[in-house]
Order: structure tokens, then C-alpha cells, then sequence
């Protein structure tokens, strides 16, 4: 399976959660109070970072498939950069910034 990613700044993250939480019709596959969430549907991989100077900013996008192989990433030609990265590789990205995330 492949799934595109999203990474986006925003102000508030628990106001954020609640948000997106709505739109995407589940709760987040992880959190890391104050700082970021993530969610994973059949299509989307989808992240928030609080960062209220940047809120609204794209952070970066990509994909997350099975297949891939650890990570890497990349920039194209306006700038916007692309990460490729498997389920596994991004999880354990995620605890090494953050520590173990809450799964909820």
C-alpha cells in the first residue's frame, strides 16, 4: 500500500487534533503532546507540528509505502520538499525526536 503524506504546521495542536480528527473521521495513530500528531487512513499519512509562526505552512509532503525501503528525501524544482519513508521508518523517526509517542 502507498499512501501520500502531508506535513503541516499549525498554532494550536490540540485545537488541530480536534480538527482534523473530524475531517478525517478517526483520532490520531499517534501523539506527541505540545508538539505533533500523525494519522494514518487507507489513503493518507497526515501530520501536524505545532508551530504557531509558521501555522498554515506546508512542512513537506511525500509517500509512505510498504515497499519503500528506510528514508530519504528530496527537493523539487519549486523548492517544496518530498520524503519517501515506509510505516516502520517514520514510526521509528518519530521516537527518536520525540520519544515514544502516545498511540491513542
Amino acid at each position: 500500500m502507498k499512501r501520500f503524506h502531508i506535513a503541516l504546521a499549525v498554532a494550536n495542536l490540540d485545537e488541530s487534533i480536534a480538527d482534523y480528527s473530524r475531517r478525517l473521521g478517526q483520532q490520531p495513530s499517534a501523539v506527541v503532546p505540545g508538539q505533533y500528531a500523525m494519522w494514518r487512513t487507507d489513503l493518507l499519512n497526515f501530520s501536524i507540528n505545532e508551530k504557531p509562526e509558521q501555522a498554515g505552512q506546508l512542512r513537506h509532503v511525500g509517500f509512505e509505502g510498504d515497499s519503500i525501503k528506510g528514508y530519504s528525501s528530496s527537493v523539487d524544482v519549486n523548492g517544496l520538499e518530498w520524503e519517501l519513508f515506509s510505516a516502520a521508518e517514520q514510526d521509528a523517526r518519530i521516537v527518536s525526536a520525540y520519544g515514544i509517542p502516545v498511540v491513542r
